[in-house]
Parts: structure tokens; C-alpha cells; sequence
């Protein structure tokens, strides 16, 4: 597994290896012992989501999960092009409010490992765009927040793409009123 860094520290980019052929290819997603041999140890998984959004542009998020249920996800395209996004909340951290963004889609494979202590979302590039990611914890109403999209100074792909929203992240708070559950523990 290919593993890069971002300008977070705590997350990364994961590529797993493709092995194709004139019929397609196949690939492990998600190998726990080979990334642990190649020095990324994550937390275990407890859910998988997959969601399709059919219209280009559209967002979602920044969402997150408070504690305890705070979660961290990998997240991969399983079909289209999306802009994934992470934004460190941890109170504390040396990158607090930073973004990463990484574009991910079917043909690169590559993954973003978000852990939790982030807002996640993303932005839609092509039509019937498909993600898939796994989680840290499963999904807890009570614990479940977002941040506007556009309060903390991510650079979206928006050349020509009118935004769409649902009405959760339209009226979602701005990053400058979040009070954070979130901390760092570098």
C-alpha cells in the first residue's frame, strides 16, 4: 500500500495496489496487516456507508461526530470524482482550522484517512458520483453536528458549479461560532 502524507500529520492518503488485466482489475481496499507493515496503524472499523449523489456540485458537510462517538473515517470514490475534504477541529492542535483537500475518484483509488477530531465533506465533480468510507464508530443522532462549507477557507473546485446543499448544511454554524468537543492529543 502506497501511504503519503498530507500537511496534516494525522492525515494521509492511502493508495492500495490494482492488479489488472483485459477483464478489469482487483484490489484490497482496506488490509489491516499490510498497513500496519507499512508503519499506519488505524482504529477498528465499525461501519461502512456508501452514499450516491447525483448532481455535480453537490456538498456535504463538514460534517462530525462529537465524542463519545466521535468517528474517523477512510474514505474512497466507488464511482465519479469527488474534492474530499478534512478540517483539524482539535482544540490545541498546531494546525487547528487547517484543510486538506484531495481529489479523489474510481480511477485513481486512492483513500483519505480522516481521523476523528476532523470535519469531513465533499464536493461532487462528475454526475452519479458514488463514496464509500468506513467508520470508527457507528452513526449516534445525539452526537451529530456540522460546520458551513464555506466558513473555513477551503479552496472548492467551484469554477462554474452552483453548490448543492441539503438544508442541514445550509443552515449549519459557522467554523468562527464552533464550539469544538474536540482535542488534541499530539
Amino acid at each position: 500500500m502506497d501511504i503519503t502524507p498530507t500537511s496534516i500529520k494525522d492525515v494521509v492518503v492511502i493508495v492500495p495496489p490494482r492488479f489488472g488485466d483485459h477483464r478489469g482489475f482487483f484490489s484490497e481496499s482496506w488490509n489491516r496487516a499490510k498497513l500496519e507493515a507499512a508503519g499506519l496503524s488505524l482504529p477498528e472499523f465499525v461501519q461502512d456507508n456508501h452514499s450516491l449523489s447525483r448532481e455535480i456540485g453537490t456538498v456535504r458537510g463538514l460534517h462530525f461526530q462529537s465524542p463519545p462517538h466521535a468517528q474517523g473515517k477512510l474514505v474512497r470514490c466507488g464511482r465519479g470524482r469527488l474534492f474530499d475534504v478534512a478540517v483539524d477541529v482539535r482544540r490545541g492542535s498546531p494546525t487547528f482550522g487547517n484543510w486538506v483537500g484531495e481529489e479523489l475518484t474510481f480511477e485513481n483509488g486512492k483513500q483519505l484517512w480522516i481521523p476523528a477530531g476532523f470535519l469531513h465533506g465533499f464536493m461532487t465533480l462528475e454526475a452519479d458520483t458514488e463514496i464509500v468510507y468506513k467508520c470508527t464508530d457507528g452513526y449516534a443522532p445525539d452526537c451529530d453536528g456540522a460546520v458551513r462549507w464555506d466558513s473555513c477557507g477551503i479552496e472548492w473546485p467551484l469554477d462554474g458549479i452552483t453548490p448543492v446543499l441539503s438544508g442541514k448544511d445550509e443552515a449549519a454554524q459557522t467554523l468562527d461560532a464552533f464550539d469544538t468537543p474536540f482535542s488534541y492529543e499530539g
